[in-house]
């Protein structure tokens, strides 16, 4: 314990040594240890930021220096219009220098998603003297296990290439790489007594796989084909060699265990702990690391993925996630083998584990070299401060300060960014501190731009971030230029849905249009927020003042984006008012009053689909026409556009959906699925009620996973040629789909029908 506490006093002083020897942003020169020859390739940079900026990649001069001991830094100088040099310390790294210049210096945004570029001038703004910044802690992680299932498991490379491609552009250097990697495990148990068939029945279709990593469940919606299998894989090595040219870092799924069924009976010797359920799916098997198999095991896996996806310097692995069942194992010896196991196959590699719950446990640290472990902490914005002494809980292990923003993908808007930037410093400074980095760890990404920027900035401030400031700033680039009603806005949205505090929760409230219809709904997803977490008015009033940005700043996709998005969560905001009225409307037995305003709820759902459906992020069609274009022949186009359709709605059978409440935990307001089932469920909810007034009776119940059933396992009609072959970046063609891919209407036009409809509605709060 001794030697982590020096190691990380060690650390502190190196990082308040590179705070003061670091030159400023006013300071002429950059730091020592630049480059007597080229330390690495900045051609795949350059290719990067000719996809991020067509136009005007050739302004800049990329410059590659040698990475000192103090870590990563960039720094920018440039003597006059379109001679702009970036020095930095990797690929990745000069794309973090571009991301800067254009958000501090041509105060302009490239978000995720929405962009500002066609604001910038023609003659790009000079640097004022040599401007340089330093990444305070080393590891800059990016992706939760879920990000794959719950963001686009259907995606192709372009897709993922410009992820990382913004990902850089915002300081990130290590990146969570899931795809293909069943690859892995198919591969290695074939030599245990397993045939290509069953295991690749075994393995779930690619929406499910993030949950039959974590050792949550199996097989569900597969089988997966050969064809697939590999298209997948290849997919993920062109994933993994794309962050390896810009010098990030790969994490990779480590081995800890998992296995099929009947592992023992094939493999004299193994011993195996039967994982009992989660959430009303069987667990997977886990052969005990103790065991004699298992280094057996974990070598061929390693030795396949290598082969497969090449090597990487971490790997990710939860051992015993949410409610594993450690049976006669112990469990620091048991940590302990699963790291030696690695170690074994990747000597030096650093085991990145999530914490969360009450992961990881005392005795899985006490079992393992501390020195060579990350934990992503999942909680570090959810409780009170008080809560979480994360040195001392974790007995000095390195950790990372992540957030989880975003759970199952839902659209709602906020975040708790005023704990982020007091309380990363905070614990930064503090005397002995083990933080080593930052952890963007949203469940589903692409759809929060001002947290994720916001939260992947603190890696790169010398001090604390003033978040009335910022947000002051972000309102000026974000669309092109400064905006009074910007700036009004996004003060609002600051003091409303992006300071919510530290209370047990780390994400907004749900849409009451996304939940199972009651009178009472509070929400949709089992495990979310049940009432407002801030001031609904404030939403509302941020709506008002973004229809009055100068038509100039309403040029940009970003403004166009915030619009339809502000709009939705005003009208989303609006239904937690509706539906109280409603309620009481039917218990007082007012049959006209009742049936005005069902009605207005319902005018509302179609007014929100007509809204979502004019931006392209809110569109159904576009996930369906994603997994269905993965399928070379009908039925496995079918059965892959069920998989992406349960994963929102169902999410598995009806065990999994009633009784382990799973259903609609990745609800989304989306054009199509809104108009497509969520107000079906409130039209026949509505309609039972209405019968139940004239009859006096009790309303009929509905079987809501019948209906929800039946929605997911709608196929849409097949393209006339089929999508196929896939090849190593994805599908060639795309499939085409029922559902629209291509947005309609004029958004402006549609939020200032959603600010009418708002202001003819009573009240101006929410419950």
């Amino acid at each position: 314990m001794g030697r982590h506490r020096a190691t990380a006093v060690t650390a502190l002083l190196t990082a308040m040594l590179l705070s003061c020897c670091l030159p400023s942003a006013s300071s002429a020169a950059p730091p020592a240890g630049g480059p007597a020859a080229s330390p690495f390739d900045t051609a795949p940079a350059l290719a990067s930021l000719r996809r991020l900026l067509p136009e005007r990649a050739d302004r800049f001069r990329l410059v590659p220096v040698v990475r000192p001991a103090t870590g990563d830094y960039f720094s920018l100088t440039g003597g006059g219009p379109d001679a702009i040099e970036i020095r930095a310390t990797s690929g990745a790294t000069l794309l973090s220098g571009v991301g800067w210049y254009l958000e501090q210096i041509a105060k302009a945004d490239l978000g995720w998603p929405g962009d500002s570029l066609n604001r910038l001038p023609t003659a790009l703004p000079a640097v004022a003297g040599t401007v340089t910044r330093a990444a305070t802690v080393p590891h800059r992680y990016a992706l939760n296990d879920t990000d794959t299932g719950y963001s686009g498991p259907y995606r192709d490379f372009a897709a993922y290439q410009h992820e990382i491609d913004l990902l850089a552009l915002h300081g990130v250097n290590e990146v969570f790489v899931q795809t293909g990697a069943e690859w892995a495990y198919h591969q290695a148990l074939q030599e245990f007594g397993y045939g290509d068939e069953e295991l690749r029945a075994w393995i779930p279709a690619p929406a499910h796989q993030s949950w039959w990593l974590l050792q949550n469940m199996a097989g569900f919606g597969g089988p997966e084909s050969a064809r697939l299998l590999q298209a997948r894989a290849d997919l993920g090595r062109g994933i993994a060699d794309q962050l390896r040219a810009l010098g990030m870092t790969p994490v990779l799924p480590g081995f800890f265990g998992t296995v099929p069924p009947g592992f023992a009976d094939r493999n004299p010797g193994a011993r195996v702990v039967p994982q009992g359920s989660w959430v009303g799916f069987a667990r997977p098997d886990w052969l005990d690391p103790t065991g004699p198999v298992f280094d057996r095991l974990a070598a061929a896996y390693y030795r396949a993925q290598r082969q497969r996806f090449g090597d990487s310097a971490m790997y990710k692995m939860d051992l015993l996630h949410e409610g594993g069942v450690l049976g006669p194992v112990d469990a620091s010896r048991a940590a302990g083998a699963v790291q030696d196991a690695l170690q074994a196959a990747h000597p030096g590699a650093t085991w990145v584990i999530l914490g969360w719950q009450d992961n990881p446990s005392a005795a899985v640290l006490n079992g393992v070299d501390r020195s060579r472990l990350l934990i992503l902490d999942g909680l570090a914005d959810r409780y009170p401060d008080a809560d979480l002494d994360r040195d001392r809980q974790w007995g000095g292990t390195p950790y990372a300060f992540g957030t989880i923003d975003n759970f199952g993908g839902h659209t709602s808007l906020g975040a708790n960014t005023a704990v982020w930037v007091s309380r990363f410093q905070q614990w930064l400074a503090k005397p002995g501190s083990a933080l080593r980095g930052i952890a963007y760890l949203p469940e589903g990404t692409g759809g929060n731009p001002a947290a994720f920027e916001l939260f992947t900035e603190l890696a790169w401030q010398q001090g604390p971030i003033d978040q009335e400031r910022w947000f002051a700033d972000y309102a000026a680039r974000r669309y092109g230029g400064p905006d009074p009603h910007a700036a009004a806005a996004w003060d609002l949205l600051r003091r409303g849905p992006y300071s919510t505090p530290a209370d047990g929760w780390s994400e907004p409230q749900d849409s009451p249009f996304t939940a199972r219809p009651s009178l009472s709904a509070a929400t949709a997803a089992t495990w979310s927020p049940t009432t407002m977490r801030y001031p609904a008015d404030s939403v509302r009033a941020a709506l008002d003042q973004l229809l009055q940005v100068a038509p100039t700043q309403q040029a940009c996709e970003a403004y166009r984006f915030d619009l339809v998005d502000v709009a939705r969560q005003a009208l989303s905001n609006q239904a937690r008012e509706l539906l109280p009225q409603i309620a009481a409307a039917y218990a007082a037995k007012d049959r006209a009053t009742f049936g005005a305003l069902t009605g207005q709820w319902h005018d509302d759902e179609l007014l929100l689909d007509q809204l979502l459906s004019s931006d392209a992020h809110f569109l159904l069609g576009r996930w369906i026409a994603a997994a269905r274009a993965w399928g070379t022949e009908p039925a496995e186009r079918d059965q892959l556009e069920y998989d992406a359709r349960s994963i929102l709605t169902t999410w598995g059978g009806r065990g999994p959906s009633e009784d382990g409440q799973l259903h609609d935990y990745a609800n989304r307001e989306w054009s199509g699925l809104l108009t497509g089932l969520y107000a079906q469920r409130w039209s026949a909810y509505f309609a039972t009620l209405d019968a139940a007034l004239d009859s006096g009776g009790e309303p009929v119940a509905i079987d809501w996973f019948a209906l929800d059933d039946a929605w997911a396992h709608r196929t849409t009609a097949d393209a006339a040629e089929p999508a196929g072959p896939t090849g190593p970046t994805g599908p060639t063609r795309p499939a085409e789909s029922a559902e629209p891919t291509e947005p309609t209407g004029d958004p402006i036009a549609l939020a200032r029908s959603v600010a009418a409809s708002l202001a003819n509605s009573p009240g101006s709060g929410a419950s």
